[in-house]
């Protein structure tokens, strides 16, 4: 599981500065999409993807919110990027699994990484979600979920620390 991660944070972070990417209000679905040679539009209808040999496209939902849009960019953008198949034909434990791979890229590439170090993280949470929101316009949803996932990583590390510090007071 870390090394998956890790890999997710790695490919977005080289992706961003190949894209000379560095903050966050550099962060634009319509210049990705024209680096990844993705085709994007808006429809009245639920967001999606296609691919249909060199061609790719991204379809958002016209009747979403600026910031609601940006999340379903990412969320398609990971089946075009990571995904092979159309979901339409494969058994519904791969295509569940498809669609928590790319939930779980959405958080990472919304709010990435190396892009941390541009939130006050000393503000009490209703704010701190709040400025995080329009940093990177998405919503104070997806931020609540990209801050616990930080503050998870953050114990992780600690009760590994912890561990092992712990482990070489033993004499064997």
């Amino acid at each position: 599981m870390k090394s998956y991660f890790l890999g997710l944070i790695f490919f977005i972070a080289y992706k961003n500065k190949r894209l000379n990417v560095h903050q966050p209000n550099e962060i634009n679905p319509v210049k990705i999409a024209r680096y990844f040679e993705i085709y994007l539009k808006q429809h009245p209808y639920p967001s999606r993807y296609d691919v249909n040999g060199r061609f790719k496209a991204i379809t958002l939902d016209g009747r979403s919110t600026p910031k609601e849009k940006y999340e379903q960019f990412y969320h398609e953008l990971c089946h075009i990027l990571r995904h092979t198949g159309h979901q339409t034909m494969m058994p519904t434990a791969y295509r569940e699994l498809q669609e928590r791979d790319a939930n779980n890229f959405m958080v990472y590439a919304a709010v990435p990484h190396h892009m941390l170090h541009f939130i006050d993280f000393n503000k009490p949470t209703p704010l701190l979600l709040r400025d995080m929101s329009d940093m990177f316009r998405v919503t104070e949803l997806l931020c609540q979920k990209r801050l616990e996932r930080i503050k998870n990583r953050i114990m992780q590390k600690q009760s590994y620390q912890l561990i092992s510090e712990n482990s070489t007071n033993y004499e064997y």
